[in-house]
């Protein structure tokens, strides 16, 4: 249990400092070969806030364990919206105001629907996971027209600022992209073990490990550019990583485990946890879509996304323990 526990703790801060410098390091790369700003905001730093989501539930699947798997990517996608994005705007409310942002809203709307209906029956077979990989490439493709279209957006701007205060040397970049990506799945084995080791020792299930400890961790790099997005100003920035980051949990994360290991599950993570997902999910698309005005999400509304995920949160490990998992 001391080992596993120190597993953990040393495995999120390695896992988030190898994040940051893989994301960081094939953004600048990109640019260097000149790639547009808001390409690279939507492909490289959207797909790498997801890469510890990624490798992690790759890891879990192939050790079979599933629920961990399912629990990271759901749970990240509900702690982005109602942690996250709660606590951005009770920090700074959150005013949306680039057009590809407006698009992105329902189509992020759209794929948790889709997510939501993929588990009714209780599994994800390689059938549904292919499916998800088929959107998760039209989604890409989108993702390019829209750049190449695009290019004057608001956010196109706000990716600039962030390209330019990166690093400038392209060896360097080339070096943080390997050493980001050895040590990403390095410290996302160690994480895994250590999650897993946890809950066989409390006697609880590895999705309630993945829905908690593990989805917070791993959504923690969307926290530090949310939080350092609003201080900037670059509201649309702040949102757009939260949506791009759960559009890949959606259909990559998920798809991608699917396809290494067929996933069943629990009838209470579909009643519970994936209605939860959806009903964030909706709420985040009424608040920024502006049906009575501008979109924004305010610090009232942030408080209350907060307020609500700090009672799942409690409801899940309360019953988790009462109930044995």
């Amino acid at each position: 249990m001391l080992e596993a526990s120190i597993a953990i703790l040393v495995g999120l801060p390695l896992l988030l400092w190898s994040a940051e410098k893989f994301v960081g390091g094939a953004a600048a790369l990109a640019n260097h070969i000149g790639m547009s700003p808001l390409l690279i905001g939507m492909l490289i730093i959207g797909f790498g806030t997801s890469a510890p989501e990624i490798i992690v539930s790759i890891i879990a699947a192939l050790q079979g364990k599933s629920g961990l798997a399912l629990g990271n990517a759901y749970g990240s996608n509900i702690a982005n919206v109602a942690l996250i994005l709660g606590l951005t705007a009770m920090i700074s409310p959150i005013a949306v105001k680039s057009n590809i942002i407006k698009k992105e809203l329902p189509i992020m709307l759209g794929l948790t629907f889709f997510g939501a209906y993929q588990v009714i029956d209780l599994k994800i077979s390689h059938d549904d996971a292919y499916a998800l990989i088929g959107l998760f490439v039209l989604l890409i493709s989108w993702s390019i027209y829209s750049g190449l279209k695009s290019d004057k957006d608001i956010l196109t701007a706000e990716y600039q600022d962030e390209l330019d205060a990166g690093e400038k040397s392209l060896k360097l970049n080339v070096i943080w992209l390997l050493v980001g990506l050895l040590v990403l799945i390095g410290s996302s084995r160690l994480l895994v073990w250590g999650a897993v080791d946890v809950a066989q020792y409390f006697g609880v299930s590895d999705t309630i490990i993945g829905l908690t400890i593990v989805a917070i961790g791993t959504s923690l790099p969307e926290l530090a550019s949310s939080l350092i997005a609003v201080k900037k100003g670059e509201h649309d920035l702040a949102l757009g990583n939260v949506i791009g980051s759960n559009m890949f949990n959606t259909l990559a994360v998920v798809g991608i485990a699917g396809m290494i290991e067929p996933m069943s599950v629990a009838s209470e993570f579909l009643y519970r946890d994936v209605l939860i997902m959806v009903g964030f999910s909706v709420a985040l698309f009424i608040f920024c879509i502006g049906l009575k005005g501008p979109g924004r999400l305010n610090r009232l509304e942030g408080a209350v996304f907060v307020a609500g995920y700090c009672a799942y949160t409690y409801f899940l490990i309360n019953s988790a323990f009462v109930n044995g998992g």
